[in-house]
């Protein structure tokens, strides 16, 4: 009889060594000064600037007393909801893996392009976000890259936890694999909680020495569920869209049991290298900001090909409201830009 690798004790202390290195990490990160250049894009226009302050105005209204995570999942579905619905792209209703999704592409096909792809996990901190939701930015990037976009409703918590939502996101990118679109020409992109999930997908792709995508986009992802960086202390009172609070809730929500420091959870305690090119941007006054900044550090140090742009005055999300914010038209150019440049068969110009 073959004996176990560990003995019940001996597993004690591997998994108590690793809790203290993971502890030990948390701790060198948030020690050390930051050494990557991220863009510092335009200083942001007085026009933008009121855009803006009326889009928080709104947003502030609407989760008025939302007291809960559920409570906030509702103002947030009922605020994207009084957005308009996008418009010249077609859709498909799909079963991605098990995962329920719509496959979006520019109305000028009578069928999807079936060639470049983007996989969108949208954000809303694990616990809210929706198809309905996101569809305006999906829409827009359909027809600015020229590609497919899978969107994606995965399990969302309090209901479900770590890993459900991961899973769920690495069921849908497999399953693009298995409908025939080459891992060169397919991007995942996600905002927030849905940018940790696009990075967390490409590691365990990673690990499992998996086809990975041509590249990753992540619009001010959390990267760090021990919410370790500065920012969440020293842009506390500049960030009107999350809270220390709420971000608490969320990851008690998202976490369970598991350490805030495991690499599968919070991506800025992975190893990075092989990881494909990687777009990041986050707005100049976000809690999340040094999830982005340190991220992009991390990356950095470990190979990656990384741009991160830091948008000054745009707030958490900003990039969910083309056609109502001017920086949201802009960064979704960006990401338009940055998918077409890394498609192994790009649009022709």
């Amino acid at each position: 009889m073959r004996k176990p690798i560990f003995s019940a004790g001996s597993r004690w202390k591997v998994e108590c060594r690793i809790g203290l290195l993971s502890a030990l990490a948390a701790v060198v990160l948030s020690a050390f000064p930051l050494e990557i250049s991220a863009q510092e894009m335009p200083a942001q226009t007085p026009a933008s600037q009121e855009q803006v302050e009326k889009l928080l105005s709104r947003w502030k209204e609407h989760f008025k007393g939302a007291e809960t995570l559920r409570d906030r999942r509702t103002a947030f579905r009922d605020f994207m909801e009084t957005l308009p619905e996008p418009t010249r792209i077609q859709i498909r209703h799909v079963d991605a893996g098990g995962v329920e999704a719509e496959l979006i592409w520019p109305a000028r096909l009578h069928h999807p392009i079936g060639r470049r792809v983007i996989l969108f996990i949208h954000g809303g901190g694990f616990y809210s976000g929706s198809i309905r939701s996101h569809s305006l930015l999906a829409g827009s990037l359909a027809k600015a890259a020229s590609s497919d976009v899978l969107l994606i409703d995965y399990r969302r918590a309090p209901e479900y936890g770590y890993p459900a939502q991961v899973n769920d996101a690495l069921s849908a990118y497999r399953y693009l694999l298995d409908s025939g679109y080459s891992n060169g020409n397919i991007i995942i992109i996600g905002d927030g909680a849905g940018g940790n999930l696009a990075i967390e997908t490409v590691l365990r792709q990673m690990r499992s020495r998996q086809p990975l995508p041509a590249a990753v986009v992540a619009l001010s992802p959390i990267t760090d569920l021990a919410a370790s960086g500065a920012s969440v202390t020293s842009n506390a009172a500049n960030d009107q869209v999350l809270d220390k609070n709420v971000l608490e809730a969320l990851r008690k929500a998202y976490l369970g049991n598991n350490s805030a420091t495991d690499p599968d959870i919070s991506p800025l305690y992975a190893d990075f290298s092989g990881f494909p090119p990687l777009l990041l941007q986050v707005g100049s006054g976000e809690l999340l900001l040094d999830d982005t900044l340190r991220l992009a550090d991390k990356a950095r140090k470990d190979g990656v090909d990384v741009t991160a742009e830091v948008w000054p005055g745009m707030p958490h999300q900003w990039q969910l409201f083309p056609s109502v914010l001017d920086d949201a038209d802009k960064a979704g150019q960006k990401i338009a830009e940055f998918a077409i440049t890394h498609f192994a068969d790009p649009p022709a110009q």
